[in-house]
């Protein structure tokens, strides 16, 4: 069976080059044959659910293992794998052409991946095991999210609370700038009140492969621009060197009225103004830094519909003190940074402003 060695799991293994994104994305797919939980949990980019045991079953195997022996786990293990490996080539991949050529891998590259790839092979397509499978992967990751950071050369867009710093890089990014936008990576907005509604943020380890998937993308003689952003972004942890290089980055500071915030912000944020209860249960959380006085008043303000008060008040009282402390210690570059005016909240401002930034750097 053909292998694609990527680290040295197995005695007497040859020693292999690690798996590039670029040789990742050569395959004409990843097949996961993990169950869905470890998939849900992280997976290789692209890749694809075709669990050869689900959850269910696989606890089950696992218990039988535990319980009795390797060989009676894989007497029970071996008619389930069967089914659902002949219900994926029926279902699933029965339209693919000869030439289909998948990447195939497990927790390890061992038995499930291997079931799957040997019967693939048998069909005749050209599946490619992955030695070492998800583990060997997930340890590529965690080393060059300390090597891959050295290469990228960061701009570093900074500016207090609702001056536009989300919309910018969506801006840059659709003016061709490389981008590296770790609050859409984590599904956060990176405040108190940044959770989105109805969108979960990921796995730390999910995180991370995105991230390493974005920095293995980019063109080293082209500057990536990122956001000013904390060690966290919500609850995941923004990888350490990489918020080193970004701290250490020049920086572009976005500058602008207090109206033009509280009219992005008040955009950024309209689910809270259908669901107003919602927004109570965050400010309480601000008590201890407030003071309940301070809380009773923004939501007197909430329940009165009161948005553009609530707002200003918000960014005079806990944002702009809050951002002021953080961005002087922790970006060096940002007190000098050049200034950036943002004069209007509409989408075609800053798509005017991104071009002049990638007309001016690139």
């Amino acid at each position: 069976m053909t292998e694609l060695p990527f680290h040295r799991d197995r005695p007497g293994a040859v020693a292999a080059t690690p798996l590039t994104l670029a040789e990742i994305r050569a395959f004409d797919a990843v097949l996961d044959a993990r169950s869905p939980s470890e998939f849900a949990e992280d997976h290789l980019p692209g890749a694809v659910n075709a669990p050869v045991l689900d959850d269910e079953e696989r606890a089950l195997v696992g218990t039988v293992y535990k319980q009795r022996s390797s060989f009676e786990a894989k007497r029970l293990g071996a008619p389930l794998a069967a089914r659902n490996i002949a219900r994926a080539i029926e279902e699933r991949f029965a339209g693919e052409p000869r030439d289909w050529r998948p990447l195939v891998y497990c927790w390890r590259g061992g038995g499930r991946s291997g079931s799957l790839a040997h019967v693939l092979r048998q069909v005749g397509w050209n599946a490619v095991r992955l030695e070492g499978g998800y583990k060997a992967f997930r340890r590529q990751v965690v080393a060059d999210l300390e090597a891959l950071p050295e290469r990228v050369r960061f701009q570093v867009i900074c500016g207090a609370t609702g001056t536009g710093k989300s919309r910018l890089l969506e801006a840059l990014a659709k003016a061709g700038a490389q981008v590296l936008d770790l609050e859409v990576l984590a599904a956060h907005r990176g405040s108190v009140l940044g959770e989105l509604p109805d969108a979960p943020q990921p796995s730390q380890k999910a995180f991370e492969t995105a991230i390493w998937t974005a920095l293995s993308g980019f063109d080293p003689a082209r500057p990536v621009y990122v956001e000013s952003e904390s060690r966290k972004v919500g609850d995941l942890r923004v990888p350490e060197r990489l918020i080193e290089r970004m701290r250490a980055s020049p920086c572009l500071r976005l500058e602008a009225s207090q109206p033009t915030r509280v009219a992005l912000l008040l955009e950024d944020y309209a689910h809270f103004l259908s669901d107003p209860e919602r927004l109570a249960e965050k400010l309480r959380c601000l008590a201890p830094l407030h003071g309940a006085a301070r809380i009773d008043a923004w939501i007197a303000q909430l329940r009165r519909g009161d948005w553009n008060a609530l707002v200003a008040d918000l960014l005079e009282s806990h944002y702009d003190p809050a951002y002021r402390r953080s961005l002087v210690r922790n970006y060096r570059e940002a007190a000098c940074a050049p200034p950036v005016p943002v004069d209007d909240p509409r989408p075609e401002s800053f798509r005017a402003i991104a071009r002049a930034i990638v007309g001016a750097r690139e």
